[in-house]
């Protein structure tokens, strides 16, 4: 099975082709409101450097969010558009299960401007709380959930551990979508604080 996994939802653009669950093929970077001008460059660079074609494409995995309002819907536009019109699978993953990966207990931060992030708390690759916190609700929030941190550390003046994206986008539980059309990006306002 070949899967393309694709996400633009916050500061940068990961692309990965896998057979099975074996990375053919893969890029991370940082391209923090520029995904929509670089993603297809990039897309069709890995496809012709592994020798595929759309076609060859059996699933879609993406990122639903929390992040970038732009930004989450560019992969998922794509995703959307490529498993309508070809009638591909799609899967989706959140966010904060992109940076945490299969940690056994993790905690995500990502920035959601004017003094506030979005915060889950996971276990092996589940979230089991997610919401939109201040910063020092996030404090509070760290110390009743130990945990790995991972994301933008800096916003609580602690150290983040690196995402390894390219790993934990094909290990972690992705849930099929059987309605592509009904898939919309999962925004979050400061009212669902710690939902699960």
């Amino acid at each position: 099975m070949i899967s393309l996994c694709m996400d633009s939802a916050y500061k940068n653009l990961v692309l990965g082709l896998y057979k099975d669950s074996t990375l053919l093929k893969g890029i991370s970077i940082e391209a923090f409101k520029k995904q929509s001008e670089t993603i297809f460059v990039e897309l069709n660079q890995l496809l012709e450097d592994t020798q595929l074609d759309y076609a060859d494409i059996d699933r879609v995995i993406i990122t639903d969010g929390p992040g970038s309002y732009t930004g989450i819907r560019i992969a998922m536009t794509i995703a959307k558009v490529l498993c309508s019109q070809m009638k591909k699978e799609l899967y989706c993953i959140s966010t904060m299960q992109l940076y945490a990966g299969m940690d056994t207990s993790a905690n995500v931060i990502l920035d959601a401007r004017s003094k506030r992030g979005y915060v889950a708390h996971l276990e092996n690759g589940v979230q089991t709380e997610l919401g939109v916190l201040t910063l020092d609700e996030i404090d509070e929030f760290l110390k009743n959930h130990p945990g790995t941190l991972y994301g933008d550390g800096y916003l609580v003046n602690q150290e983040a551990q690196p995402s390894d994206f390219l790993k934990n986008f094909i290990e972690v539980p992705a849930r099929k979508i059987d309605n592509i059309h009904a898939l919309v990006p999962q925004y979050l306002k400061e009212s669902d604080s710690y939902k699960v």
